[in-house]
């Protein structure tokens, strides 16, 4: 029984066909889902992962002939190379590209006659005049570089928040508005995530915020994702491979329809199917319009061809094939745009009560007013978060929201991250660092008495003072 037990333990950990994961290599992710006998390009390289499944996630695997992955022993030893042979000091030395005696055809060479990279290595160190020169650390250091270029493994990762949010902003920044992993991580602790929450999520991040959220939530409550344009973007949120009960809790709305929610004019029910018409009506004129275009382009032809009946059949079958086609297709559109009626009518219901417990704003658009509109539907007393790679839209907000009230606690803060190598004797700061994670603007709902005039408190206060005075007189 304990043995069945840990097997079913270790079940959930194993790599499985279908699921979505992260392959590694030094500091470049890349999202991919396990399918058979399908190739993948990584790193300009195609590899085939049936290998991996039931394997356990974390495992590094090397890639040998033809793409295929195979589990890396554990036989490594630090060192490539067992002459230890240093200089005291790498001052004489002069980095002229001559040192290295072997050129890149040799390399190249060693690679097809299928050497190991430790082999490649060992040769690279043997024909480099200067290696014996430089110090320790030095060769370390030349020794980790050469392996990080030649070593041919790959690493394969459940995906997770931190993982892809550094995927993607090391890969593509500007996809994500230069949204920074620790940026997002303070973003969901200020924002309050956890799980049996409502939260309402506007963001241009390729759905990683979202993604990022959902995770955080464990599949427990509800998100509503306001999307602007045709339709919500969440190629973020299919990298994490989350289970299908997890797409229950997510609903959608579009950002256009929120002043008509807010002022009770928004009627799921009538206004959209006659648009739904209109939209339906005018696909079905201009697939009307294509086949008459294309039978006038045939009739020179049909005209040759007058005397030949069974072409002529032919093409009756062909109208009928094609008005069958269309009809399909219509029925399709129109089954799709039922389902976004009743996917809007369902969020519409979750924002009419006004009771969202959290709001995380993360997009290239100006928030003023997306904040302004969404503030709306959070009771009082509930966390919002507004991320923006500038600090200038957030200082406008920052001072309207202290203008108008309705929220406290209000911090504009902005992130420094430095990374540093920690290795005996030369622990320091990495010599690159990421240069800005973008800004942070958080605050807390407050209920705003709406009976009294915004000036009345200052006018009172002194009335109750003069009270007092008469008190003591009497």
């Amino acid at each position: 029984f304990v043995m069945a037990h840990s097997e079913d333990n270790d079940y959930e950990y194993r790599i499985k066909e279908g699921d979505h994961v992260v392959l590694k290599r030094g500091d470049v992710y890349k999202a991919v889902q396990i399918q058979r006998k399908k190739k993948v390009i990584f790193e300009k390289q195609w590899i085939l992962l049936d290998n991996v499944v039931g394997h356990l996630y974390s495992t590094t695997f090397e890639v040998t002939s033809g793409g295929s992955l195979q589990p890396k022993e554990d036989k490594e030893t630090e060192s490539s190379t067992d002459v230890k042979v240093a200089g005291t000091d790498n001052r004489n030395i002069v980095d002229d590209g001559k040192s290295q005696k072997l050129t890149r055809d040799d390399i190249e060479t060693m690679k097809e006659q299928g050497l190991t990279d430790k082999e490649i290595i060992k040769q690279l160190v043997d024909n480099s005049a200067t290696f014996s020169n430089k110090t320790g650390y030095a060769q370390d250091k030349y020794i980790k570089k050469k392996k990080k270029k030649y070593e041919n493994t790959v690493t394969v990762l459940k995906p997770t928040c931190r993982i892809i949010a550094m995927m993607y902003h090391g890969r593509e920044p500007g996809k994500i508005c230069h949204l920074r992993y620790d940026t997002l991580a303070q973003m969901l602790t200020l924002a309050n995530v956890h799980a049996g929450s409502k939260v309402l999520v506007f963001e241009t991040c390729a759905g990683l915020v979202l993604g990022a959220i959902m995770e955080r939530m464990g599949g427990y409550g509800s998100v509503i994702q306001m999307y602007p344009g045709d339709g919500p973007v969440r190629a973020g949120v299919e990298c994490f491979g989350f289970p299908t009960h997890f797409h229950d809790m997510l609903h959608e709305f579009p950002i256009c329809h929120v002043n008509a929610l807010l002022a009770g004019t928004l009627d799921t029910g009538a206004k959209d199917p006659t648009a739904e018409g209109k939209q339906l009506r005018v696909a079905a004129v201009e697939e009307q319009n294509q086949p008459e275009a294309e039978l006038q382009e045939g009739s020179p032809e049909e005209e040759n061809m007058v005397t030949n009946t069974s072409d002529d059949g032919g093409r009756a079958q062909e109208k009928l094939e094609k008005e069958k086609r269309q009809e399909a297709k219509a029925q399709e559109r129109k089954v799709k745009l039922e389902e976004k009626r009743r996917k809007l009518a369902a969020a519409a219901t979750l924002l009419e009560g006004r009771n969202a417990d959290g709001l995380v704003i993360a997009s290239h658009f100006h928030p003023y007013s997306v904040l302004l509109g969404l503030l709306k539907f959070l009771s009082p007393s509930r966390p919002f978060v507004v991320f923006s790679q500038y600090k200038e839209t957030l200082i406008e907000c920052y001072t309207k929201l202290k203008e108008q009230g309705g929220a406290i606690n209000l911090m504009l803060t902005d992130t420094w991250l430095r990374q540093y190598q920690v290795l005996p004797d030369r622990t320091h700061p990495l010599l690159l660092m990421s240069g800005g994670g973008g800004y942070i603007l958080s605050g807390t709902t407050v209920a705003t008495d709406h009976s009294k005039p915004a000036g009345s408190p200052p006018a009172e206060e002194p009335a109750p003072k003069r009270q007092k005075v008469k008190d003591s007189e009497g």
